[in-house]
């Protein structure tokens, strides 16, 4: 049997972004084909059938970087009918976080499979944070061989024991939990992504070593088979929260409110709610489904702390995690659920979430991430609680 050639798919739009846009007087050109000729990377053509050459596509060219190169499709034009200009669409999308390289760059690499190359492509344009994270290695002559180090700084060979990126997760009493990696999978729930989704992250988070989290809709039966690298998530709306699989987990995760969209809740489009998501959730199929922002039974730390007691009475060994978002007292918030009891507070800071997310709560709301968390670090340290994990909230006031 012949094996069926292998076709890109149509792209979903009828024009890409480019930086430049690669114009051509009508009036002077003359159809010679001397651009067709010389352009490797086809911005120029002439099909066959037609004596006149196509409309550039500007998406094909490189941009400024081939002006030295002798296939310079300006220079070559005898009439000097072509120019090179900044793409109108360019210079209008993206921001400060999301600029508009990596809008390109991330476009492309989904169209293609293949990413653009360097860190323009890469990273934010925020001068800090993050972004400006990445690890350098001493130089040996094992990282050498590898391409890899500072040939500045003299040090012995890293062998794989001296690098560690493993997390505690947990520093106060009760069960000890650390993962392989510096990361976990958010949450995505199901509906919102489907179950191969969530198969295909769980299988992940077992090969890495950490976790996934099931986000607000529930724990389909398919992921029982990844119980020790999966995350239970209780979130507002209680939406497939069951007793059978808080016990299960090692993490349980209280949402109490996201980055993507502070203060506003969550909404799952009926259109999502198919007869299985319907069934985990315990909905009606088709209706569309809300999560409340906040939970309406916590007002106080100590109505946190009833609901971190509740999933430790269901799972003794579960590790409790708090899900907040990063309003300007996130501090208070931090030292609120360690009084509270919870192991974990996982910040969420603006920026995240997808398209359905609007942009006037992830972009002005939260608190950037970048700023959150030393924010919450710092006065962890000066209320004396960053790394004291055996202190009760109630030392200083019970009998």
């Amino acid at each position: 049997m012949k094996t069926p050639a292998v076709k890109l798919a149509p792209s979903r739009f009828p024009n890409e972004i480019s930086e430049v846009e690669v114009k051509r007087d009508v009036s002077k050109c003359i159809n010679c084909g001397t651009c067709a000729k010389v352009c490797p990377f086809g911005v120029h053509e002439r099909k066959a059938g037609y004596n006149r050459i196509s409309k550039p596509l500007s998406y094909l060219c490189i941009s400024t970087s081939c002006e030295d190169k002798p296939f310079y499709c300006v220079n070559h034009c005898p009439r000097k009918a072509l120019s090179l200009d900044i793409n109108h669409d360019y210079i209008t999308i993206g921001d400060y976080r999301w600029t508009r390289d990596l809008i390109i760059g991330t476009w492309k690499q989904a169209e293609t499979g293949i990413p653009l190359k360097g860190r323009r492509y890469e990273i934010g344009n925020s001068g800090g944070g993050f972004d400006r994270i990445f690890f350098n290695f001493p130089e040996s002559d094992g990282n050498r061989e590898k391409g890899i180090g500072n040939k500045d700084h003299n040090s012995h060979a890293f062998e794989d024991e001296d690098i560690s990126t493993e997390i505690d997760l947990n520093k106060r009493e009760g069960k000890k939990l650390c993962i392989n990696v510096p990361f976990y999978g958010g949450g995505m729930s199901f509906g919102s992504v489907s179950l191969s989704v969530m198969l295909a992250r769980a299988k992940a988070a077992r090969a890495w070593g950490t976790f996934t989290c099931t986000g607000e809709g529930g724990y389909p039966e398919e992921l029982k088979e990844y119980d020790d690298n999966v995350i239970t998530q209780v979130a507002t709306g209680l939406f497939g929260v069951m007793e059978d699989t808080i016990q299960r987990v090692k993490i349980v995760e209280f949402k109490y409110a996201q980055g993507a969209k502070p203060g506003l809740g969550g909404h799952l489009l009926g259109d999502k709610v198919t007869p299985e998501v319907a069934r985990m959730r315990e909905a009606v199929l088709g209706s569309s489904l809300f999560s409340p922002f906040p939970f309406h039974s916590v007002y106080s730390v100590e109505d946190h702390k009833k609901h971190v007691d509740w999933i430790k009475e269901l799972n003794p060994d579960a590790i409790v995690s708090v899900k907040v978002s990063t309003p300007t007292d996130v501090d208070m918030v931090a030292v609120g659920s360690y009084y509270a009891g919870a192991n974990i507070i996982h910040l969420d800071g603006s920026y995240g979430g997808t398209g359905a997310a609007p942009d006037i709560a992830k972009k002005n709301i939260a608190m950037p991430i970048e700023y959150a968390i030393p924010k919450v670090h710092e006065f962890l340290k000066e209320q004396g609680v960053r790394d004291d994990g055996h202190r009760k909230w109630w030392n200083k006031n019970s009998p």
